[in-house]
């Protein structure tokens, strides 16, 4: 069920156009395309799979490849640029958000989230991605030594430790940590082997190399969706165009894209809401890298590997493992709770951006900086998400893209202005802190954040810069993610999620493009697409499905 040409012959037609293959677009697509209709999704990145997946990072590889990297002034965003999205680029790292996160009011003096989306309103939804990826539970003994090492330091220090859920097939998974460009074992399940494939076997057409540009009108009363076709091998030159007319258009370019198709739109669709492009979050990410003194390491905490060596396993495992979460306390004060998470970050802006312990200033050669760098088997990076104010906006959007192409591939400069609030910069210094804390005690290590010089502040997880809430004023889509005064568009990413969460966002961005599913597929009926909703998990097992059904009744087929 693939899209079909106009009867004028110059522009395709479909019943639902998807923009973007990550978490909002691939469950959308599936949930559709199950349904019976006809969908096409748009992808900018390659279509790439284990076997392209390479672990260096030449210009060319997966790693070059498959990342976006947009410089904003005050904040950098890194996101997927593939088929799967960030599930491709992702450390699978897939925690439930705290239910405080939901309560929170944030820069706006109000509870920022709809009255009508709860943790507990969200937990069958939760339940829902979890049994479609599906999400495992790691055990002490799928840790790897980083983790280990991380977990017995907070330990030390009067702190818990757990290991993080993740979507890791364990068994396959031979801790090489390079999940960041791919996953050539198949381990991570990202979306190629679940809602993507699913979505396939139902007749969705997936199109990579595919960047949207702008929407418009089309006579009938739905959209046009206008793109551009990438070349392969350089991502500033285009090889045509062309546009599809949809009667839905879900959004799903991830939040540093969406909201700049949407105000690229904006000439030819109408006044978009004010939120679009605005209140913008980088879910409070920072990094803080610890030196490890291993000697102090086998004398204190009295670890040690089977070949003797104490650590210098850095580069040993598979991204984030183990997490802190004693901070995520509803009793204390908004901006006051983070999360800290043992994360391994590859070369590249691992060693620009990590700065020597107790310099006095950014320090990026000399002496000091090349003594860190022999170190680097001894490094320990630590991830904080902490509350911030959503404190970004968009300016004017480039002439095509997300960003104006600086590289061949992965750079890009953008629009994004971000500059944090004091509560924002209270809540690094307290994480920074802590991990300090924890990490130097009894000489263990020795900590530095990472500089916020060159690229500003930086973010792997950006959110809420289409965001979904009850007040017109400072949410662009409504509790049905549906976009404010233009019906039958959705925005369905992590630009609809309204703050940051203090854990990795992924599985909350899947949770509420699941629950968003039943209002898109009433809206697509009542634009004339047959369509039902009530598919089961990809592989099709349907306790999720029955989990949902009694808040659907109405659309859950037999």
């Amino acid at each position: 069920m693939t899209a079909t040409a106009s009867p004028s012959g110059t522009t395709e037609r479909t019943d639902v156009l998807v923009i973007g293959s990550g978490f909002g677009g691939a469950i959308a697509a599936y949930h559709l395309a199950a349904g019976g209709a006809r969908v096409v999704i748009l992808e900018r990145g390659p279509w790439l799979n284990g076997e392209d997946f390479d672990h260096d990072y030449l210009l060319g590889s997966s790693y070059t490849r498959v990342f976006d990297f947009v410089a904003g002034d005050g904040m950098s965003l890194l996101g997927g640029n593939c088929v799967g999205g960030g599930s491709v680029v992702y450390f699978a790292a897939l925690p439930r958000a705290p239910r405080f996160a939901f309560e929170r009011h944030g820069s706006i003096g109000r509870r920022m989230w709809p009255a009508g989306i709860s943790r507990d309103s969200l937990e069958p939804w939760y339940d829902r991605v979890a049994e479609a990826i599906p999400v495992s539970r790691q055990d002490w003994s799928d840790v790897p030594y980083a983790g280990g090492l991380w977990a017995a330091a907070c330990n030390h220090s009067g702190r818990t430790a757990n290991p993080v859920p993740v979507g890791i097939e364990t068994d396959k998974c031979v801790n090489c940590n390079w999940m960041m460009a791919g996953c050539r074992f198949d381990a991570k399940r990202s979306l190629l082997f679940n809602y993507l494939p699913a979505a396939l076997s139902h007749g969705a057409d997936i199109r990579p190399l595919h960047e949207v540009q702008r929407l418009s009108r089309t006579d009938d009363g739905g959209y046009r969706v206008h793109y551009n076709v990438i070349d392969d091998e350089d991502y500033r030159i285009s090889t045509g165009s062309g546009a599809i007319d949809a009667k839905i258009v879900i959004v799903a370019a991830g939040a540093g894209a969406t909201p700049v198709i949407l105000q690229r739109s904006e000439a030819e669709l109408g006044p978009m809401p004010y939120a679009v492009g605005r209140f913008f979050s980088g879910n409070g990410e920072r990094l803080n890298t610890a030196i490890i003194n291993e000697e102090r390491v086998r004398e204190v905490l009295g670890l040690s590997r089977d070949d003797g060596r104490v650590y210098e396993a850095f580069q040993i495992g598979k991204g984030p493992a183990v997490a802190n979460w004693d901070r995520l306390d509803a009793s204390l004060p908004e901006y006051s709770r983070y999360s800290l998470e043992q994360l391994y970050f590859p070369p590249g802006l691992g060693t620009i951006l990590a700065q020597v312990p107790g310099a006095s200033a950014p320090t990026w050669f000399g002496k000091a900086k090349r003594e860190m760098l022999e170190q680097w088997k001894s490094w320990l990076i630590i991830f904080q998400m902490i509350e911030d104010d959503n404190e970004g906006v968009f300016g004017p959007p480039p002439p095509t893209g997300n960003a104006v192409r600086i590289s061949q591939q992965m750079l890009g400069r953008g629009a994004l202005r971000y500059a944090p609030t004091m509560n924002t910069i209270r809540g690094w210094a307290a994480a920074d802190a802590e991990v300090k804390e924890i990490l130097e005690r009894d000489g263990l290590a020795t900590v530095a954040p990472w500089t916020n010089d060159v690229v500003g502040a930086y973010t792997v997880h950006p959110l809420a810069s289409c965001r979904i809430g009850d007040d017109p004023a400072t949410s662009a889509l409504d509790d049905k993610h549906e976009l404010r005064g233009h019906p039958g568009i959705f925005v369905t990413d992590g630009s609809a999620v309204p703050g940051a969460l203090t854990v990795n966002p992924a599985m909350t961005i899947a949770a509420l493009a699941e629950r968003a599913m039943p209002a898109i597929v009433e809206a697509a009926r009542q634009r004339g697409v047959e369509v039902r909703y009530g598919a089961p998990a990809p592989d099709g097992s349907t306790n999720g499905r029955r989990g949902v059904t009694p808040l659907v009744p109405s659309l859950v087929r037999d």
